[in-house]
């Protein structure tokens, strides 16, 4: 029986806090991503979100390759309400969250995929990438996120608002090679009070 993403995380996963802030996050940068620099459909929405929720499970059995376990247990359970495909999709988005990038000669899932679906993967990849490295701490110091697509320079400005003044994560600047090579875009994060 394939269980739902709810179900998943709270089987492998002991906190489902950083899950669920990530979640929100990733929806608030999927939702200024859609209506300021190309838009996303619903179906990748949901794909995301689920992605989302399910990133960090692998760390139930190992911490290093958690990304790569993750991506395996999605396989393995799959997810109710998911076709095959878009469990697969769901489970890239998983594994490419951090290490590696994807590769469509050497992964064997990722290869698979149509150039359409790839860019999906690299889209949302990046996305939850962005959003996982704004939670890092697992602190939920990020209260709003808006973006601002400079299409002029081919810019996409991330502005951040958060509850501490003070905060200046560096961690998503790390983390935004993916989602630069998803969108075609140069990322730049701003903070506003």
């Amino acid at each position: 029986m394939e269980l739902s993403a709810e179900q998943l995380l709270e089987k492998y996963c002991d906190n489902t806090h950083h899950p669920y802030e990530v979640k929100r996050l990733s929806m608030m940068i999927f939702d200024g991503v859609s209506e300021n620099l190309k838009e996303l459909s619903g179906k990748n929405r949901r794909i995301l979100e689920a992605a989302a929720l399910l990133h960090d499970i692998g760390y139930s059995i190992d911490s290093k390759n958690h990304n790569k376990h993750s991506q395996k247990i999605v396989l393995d359970y799959g997810l109710n309400g998911f076709s095959q495909r878009e469990k697969e999709i769901v489970s890239c988005i998983c594994r490419y969250h951090r290490g590696s990038m994807p590769d469509k000669t050497e992964h064997e899932i990722y290869c698979n995929f149509d150039k359409k679906e790839r860019k999906t993967v690299k889209r949302l990849a990046g996305i939850l990438k962005i959003a996982d490295g704004l939670d890092r701490a697992s602190i939920s110091l990020i209260k709003k996120i808006r973006i601002n697509y400079d299409e002029e320079n081919n810019i996409t400005e991330f502005y951040l608002t958060s509850i501490n003044p003070d905060f200046r994560p560096d961690i998503p600047i790390r983390k935004k090679d993916l989602f630069e090579i998803g969108f075609k875009t140069q990322v730049v994060f701003k903070f506003e009070a």
